[in-house]
């Protein structure tokens, strides 16, 4: 065993060792292309910490060292399990294959705090951000298409991103968009299309006269990414434009405090639980909970109950 120590010594300072033994742990595992991309980031922060600091054959106490030095930089406590979480992964697959122990074992991830960090918008606020889009020209029809479906269809900004034309489509006589949802790896889900957002998206797509439906849904209009898919990230931008246009500017009003917002009201309105969670293709009832208990928290009068008992 003191041999194999060595070499992986040598594995986790050297970088071109690094990423082979990283792209050998991801092939191992025959995951998807989006979780290889986070194992191999998470990895790579890792050793680049062990690296900066010197150490050569990392003990548990390194990776709970790693784990303090991310909570002094006030890094959010998903992404610290995340990393924790990999790394008990990668050296529980070191340890199987021979290669060097399981230091990770045990290493303890920081609580995460299972409540709503986002804000979510009344019905007339949204109201207020789709009118206040400038439908006279082709950007401002594709976000208000857009927004109208997030906010309907409680979309993910992926989601968003994936849709093709292809995807619009009927079932029982209902137009609906099939969707790639979170963790997915085909579209099987859909969201219904409610009267207006059909005729918004259609009406886009008039003017932005495709033929091909292999086409994505809501095309880039840069002259760089012409006709390509929109990132998550132009996505969130023209969320948090539409927005900020509406005057609404905080930092707790995001993208998806658009699909916050669906899933609320929708528990606002009187749907069930079970129904709002196949809405909002949450894989786990106990998210849909959240929203349900932060609304029962609300409706609560007890603080006005025990101020009228007091003064």
């Amino acid at each position: 065993m003191k041999g194999k120590r060595v070499l992986m010594s040598n594995n986790l300072t050297q970088n071109k060792i690094n990423e082979e033994l990283i792209n050998n742990f991801v092939n191992f595992l025959d995951v998807a292309p989006k979780t290889a991309q986070t194992y191999c980031k998470a990895m790579k922060q890792i050793f680049n910490f062990l690296r900066g600091h010197g150490i050569k054959t990392p003990t548990r106490e390194s990776i709970i060292a790693f784990k303090k030095e991310l909570q002094g930089k006030g890094r959010k406590a998903s992404t610290i399990a995340l990393y924790l979480s990999s790394a008990r992964r990668f050296f529980s697959w070191t340890e199987q294959s021979g290669i060097y122990p399981n230091i990770a074992r045990d290493v303890k991830a920081p609580k995460i705090d299972k409540g709503h960090k986002k804000d979510y918008f009344t019905s007339s606020q949204l109201k207020s951000i789709l009118t206040g889009i400038d439908r006279s020209n082709i950007e401002g029809m594709r976000n208000y298409a857009m927004l109208s479906l997030m906010v309907t269809g409680g979309l993910r900004t992926i989601e968003i991103s994936r849709a093709k034309i292809e995807d619009l489509r009927t079932v029982g006589g209902v137009p609906v968009l099939f969707i790639q949802g979170k963790g997915k790896t085909s579209k099987s889900d859909f969201v219904k299309l409610c009267p207006k957002v059909n005729e918004a998206i259609r009406t886009y797509l008039k003017i932005r006269g495709c033929v091909d439906t292999k086409e994505t849904l809501f095309a880039s209009l840069s002259k760089r990414n012409m006709g390509q898919s929109l990132t998550t990230r132009s996505v969130r931008g023209i969320a948090k434009l539409a927005m900020l246009n509406a005057g609404f500017n905080s930092n707790k009003l995001t993208a998806h405090s658009l699909r916050h917002s669906a899933v609320t009201l929708a528990l606002l309105g009187g749907e069930t639980l079970e129904e709002v969670q196949h809405f909002a293709r949450h894989s786990n009832i106990s998210t849909t909970q959240i929203y349900a208990h932060n609304i029962d928290r609300m409706k609560s009068t007890c603080e006005n109950t025990i101020a009228n008992s007091i003064f």
